[in-house]
C-alpha cells in the first residue's frame, strides 16, 4: 500500500506561498508588527504651522488708540456746549475794583523800620445781574519799591447781583521792621523827591453763587498800581490821584503746590 503525502498547512516563513491579500486585493503587512510600525500606524502625518499674525495685536492696538481718542473728543466737545450754553444764561463777569481815595498822613523812614498812616477807599463792584459774591476778610498791603511800608484789612461782605459796595479802612505800620537784605535805596531816593511810588495789594477768598449753587472759596488777588502820592511835610495829610490807577482781578488756582 502507497502512503499519502499531506502538505502542511503553515505557511512557509520565507517566499514561497507570498503574502495575504485583504478584500481590496492590497497586500497586508505581516504580524505581528514591530515597534515602528505601530507608532506610525497611530500618528498624524506632520503638517507645518503657519507664522503668527503680528498685524492682528498692531490692529487692536491702533483700534483702543482710535476709540480713546474720538472718546476723549466727544468729552471736549460736549464740555465746549456746556461752557457756552452757561455762557448765554449766565453771561458771567469777574467782579472790579477802584480806588477812590488815597491819603497819607504820616510818614517816617529810619535805617531800619518804617511808620506811616494811609486813609484808604476802595470800590468793588459785581457787573453781574444773576451772580453774587461773597468775601472773606480781605488784607490789604502797601508796597514801595521792594518794600512792605502799610498793612491793613476789610471785613468781609456780600455782594448781591448789580451791586456796588464801598470799602474804607485806615492801612497804618507804627514800626515795620525792614529785613535783612531787603534794598531801600529806591525808597530813600523817592523821598529825595518827596513823591512816593505805592502798589496796593488785596488778598481774600471768595464763594460765587449761581442761581441756588454756591461753589467752594477761590482765592483771589487784587492789584492797584501806579498811584504816587507827595509825602506830608506837617500834619496836613496828602492825598493822591487816583483817576488813572487801574485794578487788576486775578484768581489764585493752587495746583499740587504751585498757584498760578
Amino acid at each position: 500500500m502507497n502512503d499519502k503525502v499531506y502538505p502542511s498547512a503553515k505557511p512557509a516563513a520565507n517566499g514561497g506561498g507570498g503574502a495575504p491579500t485583504a478584500a481590496n486585493g492590497e497586500a497586508n503587512p505581516a504580524f505581528p508588527a514591530n515597534k515602528a510600525q505601530l507608532y506610525n500606524s497611530t500618528r498624524p502625518a506632520y503638517r507645518p504651522q503657519p507664522p503668527p499674525k503680528r498685524g492682528h495685536r498692531r490692529g487692536c492696538c491702533c483700534s483702543c488708540c482710535l476709540w480713546s481718542t474720538l472718546a476723549i473728543l466727544l468729552l471736549l466737545f460736549l464740555a465746549a456746549i456746556a461752557g457756552a450754553v452757561f455762557y448765554v444764561l449766565y453771561r458771567p463777569h469777574r467782579p472790579s475794583f477802584a480806588v477812590n481815595s488815597l491819603q497819607l498822613s504820616r510818614f517816617n523812614l529810619t535805617d531800619n523800620s518804617i511808620s506811616s498812616s494811609f486813609n484808604l477807599s476802595i470800590t468793588a463792584r459785581n457787573p453781574n445781574k444773576k451772580i453774587a459774591f461773597f468775601y472773606d476778610t480781605i488784607s490789604v498791603k502797601f508796597i514801595s519799591g521792594d518794600l512792605d511800608i502799610a498793612d491793613g484789612s476789610f471785613a468781609g461782605f456780600a455782594q448781591g447781583k448789580k451791586n456796588v459796595t464801598t470799602l474804607r479802612s485806615v492801612v497804618t505800620s507804627s514800626r515795620n521792621q525792614i529785613s535783612d537784605g531787603a534794598d531801600a535805596s529806591q525808597l530813600k531816593s523817592s523821598l529825595k523827591n518827596k513823591s512816593l511810588p505805592l502798589k496796593i495789594q488785596l488778598d481774600t477768598k471768595v464763594r460765587v453763587k449761581i442761581g441756588k449753587i454756591k461753589t467752594k472759596n477761590l482765592k483771589i488777588r487784587v492789584t492797584c498800581d501806579g498811584i504816587k502820592i507827595s509825602i506830608p511835610s506837617g500834619k496836613t495829610a496828602t492825598s493822591a490821584t487816583t483817576s488813572r490807577v487801574k485794578c487788576k482781578v486775578d484768581p489764585r488756582i493752587k495746583i499740587i503746590k504751585w498757584t498760578v
